[in-house]
């Protein structure tokens, strides 16, 4: 049985990694989706063509997530594209996924760094769900992702954690304030993941990869297929007690 039929999953940064992954996890409990992108098209496509293999409609949009004048745009294509292809003005889940990573130390992030973090990893998520409000079901979804590293320390990345510290909050927030509109909202936290963002790390430093190993109590660093089912299983009915919560899917690091 399909879990999301007849459900409209809006994904950011769903190109490739682990948005692709949750785009395709969505799809294959029966959401359609609405794929975004920031540069890569053809990347876009590909994962718009695997969605509509599994049965289901998909669109891509191109979106920058760190630049907040594009927002009001990018919501009035979703909606038109909605109208025109859905016959609706709404959708049911937010995904709230794009993002970078930045590897320094505090005494050495450039404010060029936090600014790059804090636009896209922060502001971008707040306003990008401040301006979808609008077109989201009442009784629907939002789901953001975090990082381990905003429960445990790893140095270097200083800036990129109190990003994603922020997130959590937001969501708490977030998950009070819907909460009349029965509109759940949840923080999904990976630990280390081999994903495109990270893959040159670790490729380039096999030690770092077994360090990861050893404090994860499962013993590997996580893959993105660890993630997806994570987040169709919080869009979905089963999840409907889960509020205002951050999930860490981590394989267990340093417990």
């Amino acid at each position: 049985m399909k879990t999301l039929e007849n459900k409209i999953a809006l994904v950011t940064g769903s190109s490739r990694g682990l948005g692709k992954e949750m785009a395709i996890r969505l799809a294959q409990q029966g959401a359609d989706i609405l794929v975004t992108y920031n540069s890569n098209k053809t990347q876009a496509d590909e994962t718009v063509t695997e969605i509509e293999a599994l049965g289901q409609k998909a669109v891509a949009f191109q979106l920058n997530v760190g630049d907040s004048s594009g927002f009001d745009t990018f919501f009035s294509e979703i909606k038109h594209v909605l109208e025109k292809d859905w016959n609706t003005s709404k959708f049911d889940i937010l995904v709230n996924n794009a993002g970078i990573i930045a590897h320094e130390m505090v005494a050495e992030t450039s404010e060029a760094t936090f600014d790059s973090l804090m636009n896209i990893q922060l502001k971008g998520p707040f306003f990008i769900t401040q301006k979808a409000l609008e077109l989201l079901n009442d009784g629907g979804r939002i789901i953001n992702v975090s990082t381990g590293l905003a429960r445990f320390s790893i140095p270097g990345y200083g800036a990129y954690a109190a990003m994603k510290a922020g997130i959590e909050a937001f969501t708490r927030y977030l998950a009070k304030e819907l909460g009349p509109r029965q509109i759940t909202v949840n923080a999904v936290a990976p630990g280390a993941i081999n994903t495109d963002m990270n893959k040159s790390a670790l490729e380039n430093n096999p030690e770092l990869e077994k360090m990861l190993s050893s404090v994860t109590a499962l013993g590997r660093v996580g893959v993105a297929e660890d993630i997806g089912g994570v987040v169709a299983f919080l869009a979905s009915e089963d999840a409907r007690w889960i509020n205002g919560q951050r999930i860490e899917a981590s394989g267990g690091m340093f417990l």
